[in-house]
Protein backbone atom coordinates (compact mmCIF):
# COMPACT_ATOMS: atom_id res chain seq x y z
CA UNK A 1 0.00 0.00 0.00
CA UNK A 2 2.78 2.32 0.85
CA UNK A 3 4.75 1.71 -2.49
CA UNK A 4 1.49 2.45 -4.53
CA UNK A 5 1.38 5.39 -2.89
CA UNK A 6 4.62 6.32 -3.08
CA UNK A 7 4.18 6.00 -6.60
CA UNK A 8 1.16 8.22 -6.82
CA UNK A 9 2.87 10.84 -4.59
CA UNK A 10 6.24 11.21 -7.36
CA UNK A 11 3.34 10.75 -10.43
CA UNK A 12 1.43 14.08 -8.86
CA UNK A 13 3.74 15.87 -6.59
CA UNK A 14 6.76 17.97 -7.00
CA UNK A 15 10.62 16.15 -7.20
CA UNK A 16 11.87 18.96 -5.16
CA UNK A 17 9.12 17.70 -2.20
CA UNK A 18 11.45 16.19 0.33
CA UNK A 19 10.41 12.70 1.98
CA UNK A 20 12.25 10.94 4.37
CA UNK A 21 13.66 7.17 4.42
CA UNK A 22 14.33 5.02 1.62
CA UNK A 23 10.73 3.74 2.25
CA UNK A 24 8.74 6.44 2.75
CA UNK A 25 6.31 6.38 5.82
CA UNK A 26 2.51 7.07 5.70
CA UNK A 27 1.64 8.30 9.35
CA UNK A 28 -1.95 7.28 9.80
CA UNK A 29 -2.53 8.39 13.31
CA UNK A 30 -1.43 9.02 16.65
CA UNK A 31 -1.75 9.61 20.31
CA UNK A 32 0.40 11.75 23.02
CA UNK A 33 4.54 11.40 22.09
CA UNK A 34 3.69 8.14 19.28
CA UNK A 35 2.31 7.96 16.08
CA UNK A 36 1.33 4.13 13.88
CA UNK A 37 1.97 3.69 9.86
CA UNK A 38 -0.43 2.47 7.53
CA UNK A 39 1.20 -1.17 8.36
CA UNK A 40 0.26 -0.39 11.92
CA UNK A 41 3.87 -0.22 13.55
CA UNK A 42 4.12 2.20 16.01
CA UNK A 43 6.67 4.63 16.51
CA UNK A 44 7.99 7.22 19.09
CA UNK A 45 7.73 10.62 17.72
CA UNK A 46 10.68 12.75 18.56
CA UNK A 47 9.98 15.15 15.88
CA UNK A 48 6.43 16.28 16.49
CA UNK A 49 5.50 17.09 12.43
CA UNK A 50 8.71 19.53 12.01
CA UNK A 51 8.56 20.72 15.98
CA UNK A 52 4.64 21.33 15.20
CA UNK A 53 2.85 18.64 17.27
CA UNK A 54 3.98 20.30 20.73
CA UNK A 55 1.76 19.36 23.04
CA UNK A 56 0.88 16.24 22.24
CA UNK A 57 -1.06 14.07 19.52
CA UNK A 58 -4.88 13.99 19.49
CA UNK A 59 -4.90 16.10 22.53
CA UNK A 60 -8.43 15.68 23.87
CA UNK A 61 -8.80 19.45 24.77
CA UNK A 62 -7.69 20.93 21.05
CA UNK A 63 -9.47 17.96 19.37
CA UNK A 64 -12.86 18.85 21.41
CA UNK A 65 -12.40 22.56 20.73
CA UNK A 66 -11.93 21.76 17.11
CA UNK A 67 -14.95 19.84 16.64
CA UNK A 68 -17.21 21.97 18.59
CA UNK A 69 -16.36 25.51 16.62
CA UNK A 70 -16.59 23.30 13.46
CA UNK A 71 -20.01 22.40 14.71
CA UNK A 72 -21.06 26.23 14.76
CA UNK A 73 -18.79 27.83 11.93
CA UNK A 74 -15.33 26.98 10.49
CA UNK A 75 -14.56 29.98 8.47
CA UNK A 76 -15.70 33.56 7.55
CA UNK A 77 -12.43 35.65 6.90
CA UNK A 78 -10.90 38.68 8.59
CA UNK A 79 -13.45 41.15 7.13
CA UNK A 80 -15.96 40.11 9.84
CA UNK A 81 -15.40 40.25 13.98
CA UNK A 82 -14.19 36.98 15.11
CA UNK A 83 -14.27 36.59 18.48
CA UNK A 84 -11.90 33.74 19.03
CA UNK A 85 -9.01 35.32 16.77
CA UNK A 86 -9.10 38.04 19.06
CA UNK A 87 -9.17 36.03 22.51
CA UNK A 88 -5.77 34.30 21.20
CA UNK A 89 -4.46 37.77 20.00
CA UNK A 90 -5.21 38.93 23.91
CA UNK A 91 -3.11 36.33 25.01
CA UNK A 92 -0.31 36.34 22.65
CA UNK A 93 0.36 39.75 22.66
CA UNK A 94 0.28 39.86 26.34
CA UNK A 95 2.47 37.29 26.38
CA UNK A 96 5.16 38.68 23.80
CA UNK A 97 6.99 41.20 26.01
CA UNK A 98 6.76 43.99 23.52
CA UNK A 99 4.69 47.19 24.38
CA UNK A 100 1.69 48.28 22.56
CA UNK A 101 1.75 45.11 20.74
CA UNK A 102 -0.52 44.51 17.63
CA UNK A 103 -1.09 40.45 16.21
CA UNK A 104 -1.43 39.39 13.05
CA UNK A 105 -2.19 35.86 12.44
CA UNK A 106 -1.32 33.91 9.17
CA UNK A 107 -1.51 29.99 8.00
CA UNK A 108 2.27 29.72 7.90
CA UNK A 109 5.69 30.39 9.62
CA UNK A 110 6.55 31.02 5.89
CA UNK A 111 3.86 33.72 5.64
CA UNK A 112 4.84 35.21 9.02
CA UNK A 113 8.41 36.06 8.47
CA UNK A 114 7.22 37.39 4.56
CA UNK A 115 4.85 39.86 6.66
CA UNK A 116 7.48 40.70 9.23
CA UNK A 117 9.70 41.50 6.17
CA UNK A 118 7.19 43.37 4.64
CA UNK A 119 6.42 45.68 7.68
CA UNK A 120 10.06 45.76 8.44
CA UNK A 121 10.91 47.05 4.38
CA UNK A 122 7.78 49.46 4.45
CA UNK A 123 8.50 50.94 8.19
CA UNK A 124 11.88 51.86 6.84
CA UNK A 125 11.83 52.55 3.62
CA UNK A 126 14.54 49.99 2.86
CA UNK A 127 14.70 46.34 0.97
CA UNK A 128 18.01 45.52 2.84
CA UNK A 129 17.67 42.81 5.31
CA UNK A 130 20.17 41.62 7.32
CA UNK A 131 20.53 37.89 7.81
CA UNK A 132 22.24 35.31 9.81
CA UNK A 133 24.49 32.55 8.15
CA UNK A 134 22.98 28.76 8.21
CA UNK A 135 19.49 30.56 8.48
CA UNK A 136 16.31 29.11 7.40
CA UNK A 137 12.91 31.24 7.22
CA UNK A 138 10.44 29.65 5.27
CA UNK A 139 9.97 28.40 1.20
CA UNK A 140 7.91 32.03 -0.20
CA UNK A 141 10.21 33.90 -2.35
CA UNK A 142 10.85 36.51 0.19
CA UNK A 143 11.90 34.15 2.73
CA UNK A 144 14.02 32.39 0.52
CA UNK A 145 15.63 35.38 -0.10
CA UNK A 146 16.75 35.74 3.42
CA UNK A 147 18.00 32.35 3.97
CA UNK A 148 21.31 31.54 4.68
CA UNK A 149 21.36 27.82 4.05
CA UNK A 150 22.18 26.54 0.38
CA UNK A 151 20.27 23.36 0.86
CA UNK A 152 17.13 25.49 1.19
CA UNK A 153 17.85 28.01 -1.06
CA UNK A 154 16.37 27.32 -4.69
CA UNK A 155 17.00 30.92 -5.91
CA UNK A 156 19.30 33.57 -5.72
CA UNK A 157 16.94 36.06 -7.23
CA UNK A 158 15.01 37.84 -4.34
CA UNK A 159 13.33 41.36 -3.91
CA UNK A 160 15.29 41.93 -0.95
CA UNK A 161 19.22 42.42 -0.95
CA UNK A 162 20.28 40.07 2.08
CA UNK A 163 23.56 40.55 3.83
CA UNK A 164 24.58 37.82 6.17
CA UNK A 165 26.29 38.20 9.56
CA UNK A 166 28.47 36.23 11.39
CA UNK A 167 27.40 34.62 14.83
CA UNK A 168 24.73 31.76 14.33
CA UNK A 169 26.75 29.02 14.52
CA UNK A 170 28.72 29.02 17.59
CA UNK A 171 31.56 26.31 17.16
CA UNK A 172 32.14 26.56 13.26
CA UNK A 173 33.67 29.31 11.00
CA UNK A 174 36.40 31.98 11.70
CA UNK A 175 35.35 32.86 15.59
CA UNK A 176 34.99 29.47 16.48
CA UNK A 177 38.14 29.25 18.48
CA UNK A 178 37.52 32.05 20.68
CA UNK A 179 35.61 32.15 24.32
CA UNK A 180 32.21 33.29 24.37
CA UNK A 181 32.93 36.60 25.14
CA UNK A 182 35.89 36.95 22.42
CA UNK A 183 33.04 35.30 19.97
CA UNK A 184 30.15 37.83 20.41
CA UNK A 185 32.95 40.83 20.68
CA UNK A 186 33.89 39.57 17.37
CA UNK A 187 30.49 39.33 15.86
CA UNK A 188 29.44 42.89 16.84
CA UNK A 189 32.84 44.58 15.51
CA UNK A 190 32.21 42.33 12.11
CA UNK A 191 28.53 43.11 12.41
CA UNK A 192 29.47 47.26 12.50
CA UNK A 193 32.02 47.03 9.51
CA UNK A 194 29.29 45.73 7.21
CA UNK A 195 26.96 48.53 8.06
CA UNK A 196 29.70 50.69 7.37
CA UNK A 197 30.06 49.33 3.64
CA UNK A 198 26.10 49.33 2.79
CA UNK A 199 22.53 51.40 3.26
CA UNK A 200 20.73 51.47 5.96
CA UNK A 201 19.21 47.58 6.42
CA UNK A 202 15.51 47.70 7.34
CA UNK A 203 16.24 44.73 9.84
CA UNK A 204 18.05 41.81 11.20
CA UNK A 205 15.81 38.41 10.80
CA UNK A 206 17.22 36.08 13.52
CA UNK A 207 16.56 32.65 14.82
CA UNK A 208 17.39 32.70 18.25
CA UNK A 209 18.36 28.75 17.83
CA UNK A 210 18.85 27.70 14.39
CA UNK A 211 16.04 25.20 13.57
CA UNK A 212 16.91 23.59 9.90
CA UNK A 213 20.50 24.82 10.01
CA UNK A 214 20.80 22.01 13.12
CA UNK A 215 19.55 23.82 16.52
CA UNK A 216 22.85 25.70 16.44
CA UNK A 217 22.51 28.92 18.56
CA UNK A 218 25.53 31.67 19.67
CA UNK A 219 26.21 32.51 22.92
CA UNK A 220 23.50 34.14 24.89
CA UNK A 221 23.10 37.70 24.86
CA UNK A 222 24.89 37.28 21.22
CA UNK A 223 21.50 38.96 20.08
CA UNK A 224 21.36 41.60 22.69
CA UNK A 225 24.83 42.89 21.78
CA UNK A 226 23.45 43.43 18.05
CA UNK A 227 20.74 44.76 19.02
CA UNK A 228 22.28 47.90 21.27
CA UNK A 229 24.51 48.40 17.56
CA UNK A 230 20.98 48.26 15.33
CA UNK A 231 19.27 50.32 17.74
CA UNK A 232 21.45 53.37 17.35
CA UNK A 233 21.07 53.06 13.85
CA UNK A 234 17.35 52.76 13.94
CA UNK A 235 17.58 49.14 12.17
CA UNK A 236 14.87 46.63 13.45
CA UNK A 237 15.31 43.43 15.12
CA UNK A 238 12.60 40.86 13.64
CA UNK A 239 13.29 37.56 16.27
CA UNK A 240 11.83 34.30 14.15
CA UNK A 241 10.54 32.22 17.07
CA UNK A 242 8.23 29.60 14.37
CA UNK A 243 10.45 26.64 16.30
CA UNK A 244 12.03 28.02 19.47
CA UNK A 245 8.90 30.10 20.81
CA UNK A 246 6.08 28.66 23.80
CA UNK A 247 8.87 27.53 26.04
CA UNK A 248 10.51 24.93 23.41
CA UNK A 249 13.99 26.05 24.85
CA UNK A 250 13.04 25.14 28.79
CA UNK A 251 14.95 27.80 30.25
CA UNK A 252 12.71 30.55 28.64
CA UNK A 253 8.35 30.98 27.06
CA UNK A 254 10.61 32.87 23.87
CA UNK A 255 14.27 32.14 22.45
CA UNK A 256 14.79 35.88 22.26
CA UNK A 257 14.98 36.00 26.15
CA UNK A 258 18.17 34.65 26.13
CA UNK A 259 19.50 37.55 24.60
CA UNK A 260 16.80 40.34 26.16
CA UNK A 261 19.24 42.43 28.26
CA UNK A 262 18.46 44.92 25.32
CA UNK A 263 14.68 44.94 25.63
CA UNK A 264 12.35 42.84 23.42
CA UNK A 265 12.76 42.70 19.22
CA UNK A 266 10.54 44.52 17.30
CA UNK A 267 9.11 42.01 15.74
CA UNK A 268 8.12 38.56 16.68
CA UNK A 269 6.67 35.64 14.15
CA UNK A 270 5.07 32.35 15.75
CA UNK A 271 3.93 29.15 13.89
CA UNK A 272 4.08 25.49 14.24
CA UNK A 273 3.31 24.34 17.80
CA UNK A 274 0.73 27.07 18.48
CA UNK A 275 -1.60 25.78 16.67
CA UNK A 276 -0.57 21.86 17.52
CA UNK A 277 -1.08 20.89 14.09
CA UNK A 278 -3.39 23.37 12.97
CA UNK A 279 -2.45 26.28 10.45
CA UNK A 280 -1.37 29.28 12.60
CA UNK A 281 1.32 31.41 12.13
CA UNK A 282 1.66 35.13 13.00
CA UNK A 283 3.29 38.61 13.49
CA UNK A 284 3.30 40.75 16.59
CA UNK A 285 4.47 44.03 16.47
CA UNK A 286 4.74 47.38 17.90
CA UNK A 287 1.43 49.59 16.93
CA UNK A 288 3.52 51.89 15.06
CA UNK A 289 5.44 49.25 13.48
CA UNK A 290 2.50 47.02 12.53
CA UNK A 291 0.08 49.97 11.32
CA UNK A 292 2.21 51.69 9.15
CA UNK A 293 1.29 50.07 5.98
CA UNK A 294 -1.03 52.49 4.05
CA UNK A 295 -3.13 50.23 1.93
CA UNK A 296 -5.93 47.82 3.13
CA UNK A 297 -4.97 44.12 3.30
CA UNK A 298 -7.37 41.08 5.40
CA UNK A 299 -6.32 37.00 5.35
CA UNK A 300 -8.58 34.85 4.03
CA UNK A 301 -7.51 32.30 5.97
CA UNK A 302 -5.30 33.51 8.66
CA UNK A 303 -7.18 33.56 12.18
CA UNK A 304 -10.53 31.74 11.25
CA UNK A 305 -11.95 30.50 13.40
CA UNK A 306 -11.47 26.76 13.75
CA UNK A 307 -7.23 26.87 14.14
CA UNK A 308 -8.26 30.18 16.29
CA UNK A 309 -9.99 27.40 18.69
CA UNK A 310 -7.52 25.08 18.66
CA UNK A 311 -4.90 27.79 19.12
CA UNK A 312 -6.71 28.85 22.39
CA UNK A 313 -7.09 25.04 23.67
CA UNK A 314 -3.46 24.45 22.86
CA UNK A 315 -1.95 27.23 24.32
CA UNK A 316 -4.10 27.01 27.50
CA UNK A 317 -3.25 23.20 27.73
CA UNK A 318 0.22 24.58 27.34
CA UNK A 319 0.56 27.04 30.45
CA UNK A 320 -1.65 25.40 32.90
CA UNK A 321 0.52 21.67 32.07
CA UNK A 322 3.74 23.97 32.67
CA UNK A 323 4.94 22.30 29.54
CA UNK A 324 8.01 24.86 29.73
CA UNK A 325 8.93 23.49 32.82
CA UNK A 326 8.68 20.19 31.28
CA UNK A 327 10.76 20.82 28.42
CA UNK A 328 13.60 22.35 31.03
CA UNK A 329 13.34 19.05 33.00
CA UNK A 330 13.01 16.58 30.84
CA UNK A 331 15.27 18.05 27.84
CA UNK A 332 18.06 18.29 30.34
CA UNK A 333 17.73 14.66 31.15
CA UNK A 334 17.97 13.66 27.55
CA UNK A 335 21.10 16.29 27.11
CA UNK A 336 22.63 14.84 29.54
CA UNK A 337 21.91 11.15 28.02
CA UNK A 338 22.68 11.83 24.83
CA UNK A 339 25.89 13.33 25.78
CA UNK A 340 27.27 10.70 27.46
CA UNK A 341 25.99 7.94 24.32
CA UNK A 342 28.29 11.24 22.08
CA UNK A 343 31.38 10.52 24.39
CA UNK A 344 31.57 6.56 22.87
CA UNK A 345 30.63 7.45 19.64
CA UNK A 346 33.24 8.56 17.54
CA UNK A 347 31.43 9.94 14.48
CA UNK A 348 28.94 12.53 17.14
CA UNK A 349 30.77 15.60 16.91
CA UNK A 350 28.52 17.28 19.20
CA UNK A 351 25.56 17.67 21.14
CA UNK A 352 24.17 20.55 21.53
CA UNK A 353 20.59 22.55 22.10
CA UNK A 354 18.26 22.84 25.07
CA UNK A 355 15.09 22.12 26.39
CA UNK A 356 13.53 19.49 24.21
CA UNK A 357 15.23 21.28 20.98
CA UNK A 358 18.51 18.69 20.56
CA UNK A 359 20.92 18.68 17.51
CA UNK A 360 23.42 15.82 17.36
CA UNK A 361 26.26 16.60 14.61
CA UNK A 362 27.67 13.83 12.91
CA UNK A 363 31.24 14.27 10.95
CA UNK A 364 33.62 11.57 9.48
CA UNK A 365 35.87 10.00 12.57
CA UNK A 366 38.78 11.95 13.59
CA UNK A 367 37.55 15.42 11.15
CA UNK A 368 35.57 18.35 10.95
CA UNK A 369 33.90 16.84 7.60
CA UNK A 370 29.96 16.49 7.40
CA UNK A 371 29.05 13.35 7.40
CA UNK A 372 25.43 13.45 5.58
CA UNK A 373 25.07 9.92 4.92
CA UNK A 374 25.71 8.92 8.26
CA UNK A 375 22.95 10.85 9.45
CA UNK A 376 20.48 9.30 7.04
CA UNK A 377 22.10 5.82 8.20
CA UNK A 378 21.20 6.58 11.66
CA UNK A 379 17.60 8.36 10.87
CA UNK A 380 17.01 5.14 8.44
CA UNK A 381 18.40 2.89 12.07
CA UNK A 382 16.54 4.89 14.49
CA UNK A 383 13.12 4.47 12.44
CA UNK A 384 13.48 0.55 12.47
CA UNK A 385 14.04 0.63 16.40
CA UNK A 386 10.92 2.29 16.94
CA UNK A 387 12.04 6.03 16.85
CA UNK A 388 11.50 8.93 14.40
CA UNK A 389 13.69 11.91 14.60
CA UNK A 390 14.70 15.09 11.88
CA UNK A 391 17.61 15.97 10.51
CA UNK A 392 19.40 19.01 9.17
CA UNK A 393 22.50 21.03 8.99
CA UNK A 394 24.43 24.01 7.41
CA UNK A 395 26.62 22.92 4.96
CA UNK A 396 25.70 19.41 4.52
CA UNK A 397 22.71 18.02 6.44
CA UNK A 398 24.71 16.12 8.89
CA UNK A 399 22.92 16.83 12.31
CA UNK A 400 20.20 14.90 14.23
CA UNK A 401 17.51 17.10 14.87
CA UNK A 402 15.25 16.00 18.30
CA UNK A 403 12.61 18.08 19.09
CA UNK A 404 9.47 15.96 20.99
CA UNK A 405 5.76 17.05 22.05
CA UNK A 406 6.57 19.06 24.88
CA UNK A 407 4.57 16.79 27.46
CA UNK A 408 7.67 14.26 26.91
CA UNK A 409 7.77 11.83 30.02
CA UNK A 410 10.97 10.87 31.27
CA UNK A 411 10.80 6.94 30.74
CA UNK A 412 9.58 8.16 27.39
CA UNK A 413 13.07 10.30 27.21
CA UNK A 414 14.93 7.59 28.24
CA UNK A 415 13.16 4.61 25.65
CA UNK A 416 14.25 7.42 22.86
CA UNK A 417 17.54 7.64 24.12
CA UNK A 418 18.08 3.95 24.06
CA UNK A 419 17.17 3.46 20.52
CA UNK A 420 18.90 6.45 19.60
CA UNK A 421 21.95 5.35 20.74
CA UNK A 422 21.65 1.74 19.16
CA UNK A 423 20.98 3.68 16.13
CA UNK A 424 24.56 5.99 16.48
CA UNK A 425 26.28 2.81 17.55
CA UNK A 426 25.32 0.94 14.05
CA UNK A 427 26.66 2.82 11.97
Amino acid sequence: MTSDLFGRHRAVLPDWLALYYEDPLEITHGEGRHVWDAAGNKYLDFFGGILTTMTAHALPEVAKAVGEQAGRILHSSTLYLNRPMVELAERVACLSGIPDARVFFTTSGTEANDTALLLATAYRRSNTILAMRNSYHGRSFSAVGVTGNRGWSPTSLSPLQTLYVHGGVRTRGPYAHLDDREFTDACVDDLKDLLGHTRAPAALIAEPVQGVGGFTSPPDGLYAAFREVLHERGILWIADEVQTGWGRTGEHFWGWQAHGQNGPPDIVTFAKGIGNGMSVGGVVARAEIMNCLDANSISTFGGTQVTMAAGLANLAYLLEHDLQGNARRVGGLLLERLRSVAARVPHVREVRGRGLMIGVELTRPGTDEAAPEAASAVLEEARAGGLLIGKGGGHDTSALRIAPPMSLTVAEAEEGAAILERALRSV
